[in-house]
């Protein structure tokens, strides 16, 4: 159901005098809660009250495009009990946005070493599948399962391969133990909501934040302080101070979550 315009303004208010109906500050993430599962590739994050399941899982194919490269592919799930938003007709519109983002972010910037996964050229490669399974979405589902992506990715684990000419033999748990991604970096979503012509923003915004907001900054990017992607969509256009001025909140902010991440793999 739509805001009231009582609500909405009292959200508007709020952020305008820089406080947030969380009591978080503009410029601050919800609580983020990472676990994983006890099979390989299978991570769950909480934002806040969002939370998005990573599953990654792996099969051998021929190669379609790229006869020495593996392929990565996302595919979003959005349950209808994640969200009211998830019942109305623009659900396939939502998850095809999801899935662009989620590819922009990991392929297109090559986070992972997709040459690795290649076991015969032309004949035989990796393909590597992320489903992400949204849960609860409570606002800035992106970020989540951005999130959940990288830790799916980061914890998965494949079986060994032996080839001998043109037979390949999978090799189970027993066997060989199963290895890696070879990941070259770990990008992050990371995203601003803009409020009042553009005169306020606010960081990983609830659905709330979300229903009342004017425009939206997605930047994708890793500790190397490189940009993956980045995306604004909405009315006024930011300035250059602007951006730049999110562009260091955000690396602040996925170095942070990167750090939790990793410190979480290796325990």
């Amino acid at each position: 159901t739509p805001l009231a315009t009582s609500q909405r303004q009292f959200i508007l208010n709020a952020i305008k005098s820089g406080q947030r109906l969380d009591s978080r500050n503009l410029y601050d993430y919800r609580p983020i809660k990472l676990q994983f599962g006890v099979e390989y590739g299978t991570a769950e994050v909480k934002l806040g009250a969002s939370r998005v399941l990573a599953v990654t899982t792996c099969e051998l194919i021929r190669p379609i495009t790229r006869p020495e490269e593996g392929r990565l592919l996302f595919n979003v799930e959005l349950s209808p009990m994640a969200s009211p938003l998830n019942h109305s007709n623009d659900v396939i519109d939502r998850r095809i946005a999801l899935e662009r983002r989620l590819e922009q972010c990991f392929v297109e910037s090559a986070a992972i070493d997709l040459e690795s996964l290649c076991v015969i050229a032309g004949e035989k490669v990796w393909f590597i599948r992320v489903a992400i399974h949204v849960l609860d979405d409570v606002g800035n589902i992106l970020d989540c399962a951005s999130i959940a992506a990288i830790a799916s990715l980061a914890h998965f684990r494949r079986p060994q391969v032996t080839v001998v000419g043109e037979d390949v033999t999978i090799h189970n748990r027993n066997e060989k133990d199963y290895i890696p991604l070879n990941i070259h970096h770990m990008p992050l979503c990371i995203t601003f909501a803009f409020f009042h012509g553009n005169g306020c923003m606010a960081i990983d915004p609830t659905d709330q934040e979300e229903a009342v907001m004017e425009s939206k900054l997605v930047m994708a990017l890793n500790r190397h302080r490189e940009i993956c992607t980045i995306q604004f969509t909405g009315g006024v256009t930011l300035k250059v101070d602007q951006v730049l001025h999110c562009c260091n909140i955000a690396l602040t902010k996925a170095n942070e979550i990167i750090k939790l991440v990793q410190r979480m793999l290796n325990d």
